[in-house]
């Protein structure tokens, strides 16, 4: 029935138990749990009751159910518990089972006819999980700590740390050594620790200190008069000092000037709290980053944790900031899909990496950013997705080191924007998860090209996500900052960083600088105990924050992480000595004593040298094809097609703040290119946010590429209205193969070109990161990434209604219109139809004019305010056709477009179906098109008809003499759906798949008869004043467990109805805060509890039903 280990030498020993649920004849799952005591009848009544699934309790038991001759046991590595088992065994502590330290979830295969290899082979990953051929006997590793390490650079030099830097995978060139080798022989006069040179290869790593944006480049044997970060700088301090932003180029995220406005907010946060409707002023954050190397090593948990990076980001900007929507973006290889064929890849599909496959990287890392989004509770509202190999100017390029981009816009109270600064006497805290042995090296091994670092030492960049500690520890946050500046209850966070690479040398050390201070090692929660003092350091375990707080209000703050079960480490204080300074209470020992200015402030600046050459580039040739080809073939590229098998597993309307997303139109497909984030539930002021991104064209030409991002990123911001042009702030995302020969110089130009058009158009960046190692080893062979710009650019947008989609409105009643900012040029250069044929060309659009582009974003702003469009479309990847075809099939209706008379045959009509260059198509009526060609003419803004809508499902295209293609408008959703078909295949059940898939003609056909009409059966109307305003509402408890993420919309939604909301924890009816005879109802708010675990809020029930005070409270 279970193992018992009977050895046991003392009671710290555990006791082994195993649960068998069944999935399937040929699967099931095992449980494995550890218990520090043995487990009673009722105590394994529990389990199997939490284990089993709702509606077949008999499919679980203690006894395994498959009978197969042979059993494949398929588990996670032991050396690191999971997320499920962290979130498993806080549900056990609350239903009582306090006995219980792990419980870790197995796959066991029935393999019969020899299956066994092929079923390791395709259901193990090597990099996560392991095999168990006896299934799991014990959690014990038999890891002992390692103890600190004296390194002998005194009595053997150079070689001792050069040693060292490989053994860790420091990172560290020969400056780096040269530096470490002066400071430790000649100034300190002592040896190191491996810890302390943990700390610093992680600290002063490229990707923690940013050398090359910082460094003297010189191209061509000429240094530059700026480096990397002045240029892109130029355009913010080109805008003076009175301008919008409030935090640029510092802090973990920019900060531009938002509203005053009404929210919903606790009378007293931090405990049982009524809700109500305040009075605020609230601005508007932004950050993004990539986590390329982890997600390349591990996609799921490397993705995961690159989306909760960023999430801590938004929420550590300030003294706290409040976390809003998300951006998510994926650029991989050529994918080779089983059985099907994306046009154009031809490159690389017979040369295997040693880590992640492009499928496997776009699916699972998709998994990972949308699994943690919908745990946490951020809706991912846009992103962009792109696929790319070829051989370009005779060089392999394609991003087999993939980009994994995110990016968020939140919100930061006034007052809250600016960090105090660290004084003697504050205390040094982390919150969050506690320590595991995971991401150590991170910062180092993400500044390498992969293929430099030993393939053991990129095992240890395998990362850890946990959504739900996350959710916690932002709950913590958000309670602080919702304190406001009160004198006997204000925010208690002085200052805030999150922990990322470098795991606590990095975040402790940076809220120390410049005074310094001592910490105590042990005071860090160990999820791990075998873990060393290198380890407790240095390692990036996630869903941690570094704080400041004041002696004065630490009992306020740890109430707070008490309330959210969340663990307050205080570690130290700070001491005014400019030292860091890591004491190990167990031993007595010091592991870390360094001098701040020595390692951070005093370091010098570095030289990297580049050269430009001619790059050797073909026109392109186009193979004599038909217009329904080259459409067939743009539209099965990732890029172009649809993004269904992306935004289907991914909330998009979480918070309840959501005012514009992907999706739109009847049909609602994922084509809408700006996000909208409303700041409350009761106010329409918000913000706008938008990304742009030319890689391939960037190919061609840096300069133009950068360019055509930033043009990207406005024609898409254009369909709301914003405050004002000269109020958008942008994060600017370099992703790089910057050290190889000829890269910097691209990069240097493409920065000096992205910078002027700023400038020009009068907007700024204000912040962004650089991944500058984007390059990996494949079969012995250096392959490029495309050097890539990612613009994510965001403003303030005072009324969130005004704005249009791109999904046509009025079907055979209005015309079809473009602005061309190409001005007829055409080039297709870098484009999808290129891809498709597998070339790039030689020639790629351009923003030849700012002050063209300007204008005509300034005349669609003044068309939106005025009322006088129904939709609007970028023209971008894929070309005119694409933009007018998705318009069309969001809205379930045909066009017919109309080419101009200097179009007459295949070598324009291509160029003008599919050429990207920059503009929009636009919908309107007759009615108003004297105005929109006043207010084009006055611009200088070209503007001409190029078709009109039609009802019902056909698509035409002429000529001036003839029709050139014809086709239903659902045949062409099933030519832009195949590709996110054949992924979805892969990634869910593929029967369900195909049965969507087809439904998408069938749809059209419906609507080609008659677009269904959608009706409410009520009238809604607005709360009478009298009961908004009554002084006896009714109270209603809004209830959340751990994990719960829909608690403040709820909350919103009863202020809105006339109820009084209040908001209650699990955790305030266990400790007696307050309870529900309180309250005239209850709400459970919706989430992800516990993780959902053992299924949806199957903890949560456990935790009221085994809970006798509880359940008596409930039951009444």
């Amino acid at each position: 029935m279970f193992f018992d280990n009977t050895n046991a030498e003392t009671k710290e020993e555990l006791m082994l138990y195993r649960i068998y649920r069944q999935i399937n004849g040929a699967l099931e799952h095992g449980y494995h749990i550890d218990s520090t005591s043995q487990l009673s009848e009722a105590d394994l009544n529990k389990l199997r009751w939490l284990i089993a699934e709702t509606f077949e309790p008999e499919k679980t038991a203690c006894e395994p159910h498959l009978k197969a001759e042979e059993i494949v046991e398929i588990g996670p590595r032991l050396s690191i518990e999971t997320p499920f088992s962290s979130n498993a065994v806080s549900i056990c502590q609350a239903m009582g089972l306090r006995q219980v330290t792990r419980i870790e979830r197995t796959h066991r295969y029935a393999a019969r006819n020899g299956q066994s290899a092929d079923i390791l082979k395709t259901r193990l990953d090597r990099m996560t999980e392991q095999h168990y051929p006896n299934g799991i006997e014990s959690f014990d590793t038999g890891t002992t700590p390692e103890n600190v390490r004296v390194i002998d650079l005194m009595g053997r030099g150079k070689a001792a740390l050069e040693e060292m830097n490989s053994a860790l995978g420091l990172g560290m060139d020969a400056r780096d050594l040269e530096y470490y080798q002066h400071l430790f022989a000649e100034v300190l006069r002592r040896n190191p620790t491996d810890v302390e040179l943990s700390q610093l290869g992680n600290a002063n790593s490229e990707h923690s200190r940013h050398w090359y944006f910082k460094g003297q480049i010189v191209i061509d044997g000429t240094p530059m008069q700026e480096t990397l970060f002045e240029i892109v700088q130029r355009p913010l301090k080109n805008l003076g000092s009175e301008n919008s932003s409030l935090v640029a180029f510092k802090d973990n995220a920019g900060v531009i000037r938002g509203f005053g406005t009404r929210l919903i907010l606790p009378i007293t946060p931090g405990e049982p709290s009524e809700m109500r409707i305040l009075e605020r002023r609230v601005h508007i954050t932004c950050t993004a980053e990539t986590h390329n190397h982890p997600t390349f090593v591990a996609p799921f948990p490397g993705a995961q944790t690159g989306a909760g990076g960023r999430i801590r980001d938004n929420s550590a900007v300030g003294r706290g900031g409040i976390v809003g929507i998300g951006v998510a973006g994926y650029f991989v290889g050529n994918l080779f899909i089983p059985g099907f064929q994306v046009p154009g890849e031809v490159t690389g599909g017979d040369k295997p990496s040693k880590y992640a496959s492009p499928l496997s990287i776009l699916i699972e890392g998709s998994n990972g950013v949308s699994s943690y989004g919908n745990q946490f509770g951020e809706p991912l509202t846009i992103g962009f997705c792109r696929t790319f190999g070829q051989i370009v100017g005779g060089e392999w390029r394609e991003p087999r080191k993939p980009i994994l981009y995110s990016g968020g816009v939140g919100h930061l109270f006034d007052g809250h924007i600016a960090k105090e600064t660290p004084e003697v006497g504050m205390l040094i805290v982390r919150i969050g998860g506690p320590a595991y042995s995971i991401g150590v090296g991170g910062g180092s091994a993400s500044s390498m090209m992969q293929g430099e670092n030993s393939e053991s030492l990129d095992f240890n960049s395998v990362q850890r996500g946990n959504a739900e500690m996350e959710n916690r520890a932002n709950r913590v946050i958000r309670a602080c900052v919702e304190m406001g500046k009160k004198n006997n209850q204000r925010n208690p966070i002085s200052s805030i960083h999150d922990q990322g690479a470098g795991g606590p040398s990095n975040v402790l050390t940076e809220l120390l600088e410049p005074l310094g201070g001592k910490i105590d090692i042990r005071g860090i929660v160990l999820g791990d105990k075998t873990m060393s003092v290198l380890k407790i350091w240095s390692a990036e375990f996630q869903e941690g924050y570094g704080l400041l707080v004041r002696p004065e209000q630490i009992e306020l703050f740890r109430s707070v992480c008490k309330r959210e079960r969340v663990n307050c480490e205080v570690l130290g204080e700070i001491d005014g000595s400019g030292n860091v300074v890591v004491e190990d209470t167990q031993n007595g020992t010091t592991p870390v004593e360094l001098n701040l200015k020595q390692i951070l402030t005093n370091m010098p600046q570095k030289t990297f040298e580049s050269n430009r050459r001619t790059p050797n580039l073909k026109p392109l040739e186009l193979p004599d094809i038909t217009v329904g080809d080259a459409i067939q073939a743009v539209f099965r590229l990732p890029s172009v097609g649809s993004k269904g098998f992306l935004v289907h597993k991914v909330d998009r309307s979480v918070t309840g703040l959501v005012a514009g997303q992907q999706c739109c139109g009847i049909a609602q497909i994922p084509i809408a290119d700006v996000s909208i984030n409303a700041q409350s539930h009761f106010a329409l002021t918000g913000s706008a946010s938008a990304i742009g991104e030319q890689p391939i064209k960037m190919l061609i030409d840096p300069k133009s590429g950068a360019r055509m991002a930033v043009g990207e990123m406005l024609t898409n911001m254009a369909s709301v209205r914003v405050s004002d042009i000269a109020d958008i702030r942008c994060r600017a995302n370099w992703m790089w193969p910057a050290k190889l020969p000829h890269e910097g110089a691209l990069l240097y130009d493409a920065a000096v070109a992205m910078s002027d058009l700023m400038i020009e158009l009068g907007i700024a960046a204000d912040g962004g990161k650089d991944s500058l190692s984007m390059a990996a080893t494949i079969s012995g062979e250096i392959v490029k990434a495309p050097g890539s710009l990612v613009v994510l650019g965001y403003a303030p947008v005072p009324d969130i209604t005004k704005k249009v989609t791109p999904d046509i409105k009025r079907p055979g009643e209005s015309n079809l219109y473009l602005i061309d900012l190409g001005l007829g040029k055409n080039r297709l250069g870098g484009s999808a139809l290129a891809q498709a044929f597998n070339q790039i060309g030689d020639e790629c659009p351009d923003v030849d004019n700012p002050k063209l582009l300007k204008n005509a974003f300034l005349a669609v702003q003044q068309m939106i305010d005025e009322g006088l469009i129904l939709a609007l479309h970028d023209r971008s990847d894929g070309g005119l056709i694409t933009a007018v075809a998705e318009m069309c099939m969001a809205s379930c209706c045909g066009f017919t477009l109309e080419l101009p008379e200097v179009v007459v045959d295949t070598r324009t009509i291509l160029p003008f179906l599919f050429s990207e260059e920059l503009g929009w198509v636009i919908e309107c009526q007759s009615e108003n098109v004297q105005r929109l060609m006043s207010l084009c003419q006055s611009s200088d803004t070209p503007f001409k008809i190029i078709g009109r809508t039609a009802p019902g499902n056909r698509c035409t295209i002429y000529d001036p003499r003839k029709m050139i293609f014809e086709i239903g408008t659902g045949g062409l959703r099933i030519w832009w759906e195949a590709t996110s078909f054949q992924i979805e295949s892969l990634q869910m059940n593929p029967t369900c798949a195909k049965e969507e898939y087809f439904q998408h003609k069938t749809l059209f056909n419906i609507c080609a008869e008659s677009i269904p009409s959608y009706s409410l059966s009520f009238t809604p109307v607005a709360t009478l004043p009298e009961v908004l305003e009554a002084s006896n509402k009714p109270r209603v408890c809004v209830l959340r467990e751990e994990g719960t993420n829909g608690d403040r919309e709820m909350q919103a939604a009863c202020a809105a109805a006339g109820l009084a909301p209040w908001d209650v924890t699990m955790s305030d009816l266990l400790e007696d805060r307050t309870n529900l005879d309180q309250f005239q109802g209850v709400i459970f708010a919706g989430g992800f509890s516990y993780m959902d675990v053992f299924d949806s809020a199957k903890g949560w029930a456990g935790t009221i039903l085994f809970n006798e005070k509880l359940r008596e409270m409930f039951d009444c």
